[in-house]
């Protein structure tokens, strides 16, 4: 699946995308360093946990952006189709 963002989406929907990128990014590097590093100051089992916890919060942080763009898509499209039904009327 392509993860480029198209040049016709519209400005906000481009922002909120890297928002979510962003967010997923940091999410990752948070999950990775309580993995790593979370057991020494808290139980091995919290640790976990709220690791999982984080990159969970990661995948959706991932997920939602293609999930935008796909809804958007199928929108401009179904406008195109309107649009083409009102022309030939």
């Amino acid at each position: 699946m392509e993860t480029r963002l198209d040049p016709q989406l519209e400005e906000r929907l481009k922002k909120r995308m890297l928002a979510f990128y962003f967010a997923g990014a940091v999410n990752v590097l948070i999950g990775l360093y309580v993995l790593l590093a979370g057991a020494a100051h808290m139980g091995q089992g919290t640790a976990l946990l709220v690791a999982l916890f984080f990159l969970g919060f990661a995948a959706l942080d991932f997920y939602f952006p293609r999930a935008m763009k796909r809804r958007w898509l199928e929108e401009q499209a179904r406008m195109r189709a309107a649009q083409g039904e009102q022309d030939r009327t």
